[in-house]
């Protein structure tokens, strides 16, 4: 039998940008569903709690634990693809990149993914990772069964039988059990053309209708200063960039147009074509507001970092997302727009955030569940419909909050 007690002494354990850390009371690294099982009763038992901490791509202090963390990353791996049924199997330590080779050799990709592929997909399902376009759901909303050690030990396999509790699994920010296995919508291999280039702000506002509509993918960083291309690695071309918008679209192209070598359009794989690099030199609060919200909230946003935030020299990203069903989902049976704002590491951009979320909150936005968010358990509810349903699931299947923390609890006790 399992005995947490018998395990090594844990260490303080950090966030990718360094503003989340905590040294749990214990730590171990199952390599298979039946170990986590045994470690989960074991916690139970003694009435500690249980987190996982995957790829430690949160801004928030969900993974953050007083009793047993888990580490995932050596049950890693896609185990099954079905071209047919266009599905893929794999272990939740899988990282985003990880899919890749085995998918194409199956004739198949992810249907959509974001620009970091460094995360473990179990991790990215449960707080909405996404990409960008409304044709497309983020990665939880492809899921299309997951195996779950709940809080007592058991394993339990929820598919598309049981819609309710595959969609509160969907988005489930670790809180209804341990994801051992996960199942995924994916699609036909395809190849993409992206196209990169300056645009001002007044164009962006003014084509925003033809930008969502007519392309597989858009998104683009307004930038406040001329220090803000540098921040992302975004390359002007030596081009002023103040007030203006790096704008990147991506449509699929046939397997016979090849990549002439134009500036600022690549075609390539769409596995290569969507991940970027990131210095982890940011803070980030990522809202979503209705797709038809989003101009007004956009033009509010710059008025904001404008007239009253003149320090904010991070660029204000945006991107859309398509709608999907998962009960916690900030896409939930609606369209988005994506605003993400950063913050200085070493600053004090509390001020700055709290504006943003004040100003956001008029738009009745829903939040990035990895990101850093003010949701209070009156907006929660009023945001999201189905948050009493997922709650009632979140205590039928964790009745003690062995998978809770003290920031979640305050949300979903």
């Amino acid at each position: 039998m399992t005995e947490i007690s018998d395990l090594p002494a844990a260490t303080k354990w950090t966030n990718w940008v360094g503003n989340q850390s905590f040294t749990p009371a214990y730590a171990a690294a199952p390599r298979d569903e039946e170990e986590v099982a045994g470690l989960v009763r074991a916690a139970a038992d003694r009435g500690a709690r249980v987190r996982v901490s995957a790829a430690t791509h949160s801004f928030t202090p969900i993974v953050e634990t007083d009793g047993l963390l888990l580490d995932l990353s050596a049950m890693r791996g896609v185990v099954g693809t079905d071209a047919g049924r266009k599905r893929a199997r794999a272990l939740p330590g899988t990282l985003i990149r990880d899919f890749y080779a085995p998918l194409w050799d199956a004739g198949l990709a992810l249907r959509n993914q974001g620009d970091i592929d460094t995360q473990q997909i179990a991790g990215a399902v449960a707080t909405a990772t996404h990409g960008s376009g409304t044709r497309y759901t983020s990665l939880s909303g492809v899921v299309r069964g997951v195996r779950l050690v709940t809080a007592s030990g058991e394993i339990r396999a929820i598919g598309e039988d049981e819609p309710d509790l595959l969609h509160a699994a969907q988005v489930a920010v670790g809180m209804l059990g341990v994801m051992t296995e996960l199942e995924l919508d994916v699609t036909d291999a395809y190849r993409l053309r992206e196209k990169v280039g300056l645009r001002s702000w007044e164009d962006v506002m003014d084509s925003w209708d033809t930008l969502v509509s007519e392309h597989r993918h858009f998104g683009f960083f307004w930038m406040p200063t001329e220090e803000s291309a540098a921040l992302y690695n975004l390359d002007a071309h030596g081009e002023r960039v103040t007030d203006q918008c790096y704008v990147k679209v991506y449509d699929e192209v046939s397997d016979d147009v090849p990549d002439d070598g134009t500036e600022g359009r690549r075609v390539d794989r769409c596995y290569r074509i969507f991940p970027m690099v990131y210095d982890p030199n940011f803070h980030e609060l990522e809202y979503f507001v209705a797709l038809e919200k989003g101009p007004d909230a956009l033009r509010a946003m710059r008025e904001l970092m404008r007239r009253k935030l003149p320090d904010s020299v991070y660029p204000l990203e945006v991107r859309t997302v398509g709608a999907d069903e998962a009960f916690l989902s900030p896409q939930y049976e609606t369209a988005t727009t994506v605003i993400s704002v950063s913050g200085k590491p070493g600053t004090d951009y509390w001020d700055y955030l709290r504006s943003v979320d004040a100003l956001l909150a008029d738009f009745d936005a829903r939040v990035h569940w990895g990101k850093l968010h003010f949701l209070t358990p009156e907006r929660l509810h009023a945001l999201y419909p189905r948050a009493g349903d997922f709650i009632a699931i979140r205590r039928e299947l964790d009745p003690e909050g062995v998978f809770l923390n003290d920031h979640l609890r305050s949300l979903f006790w």
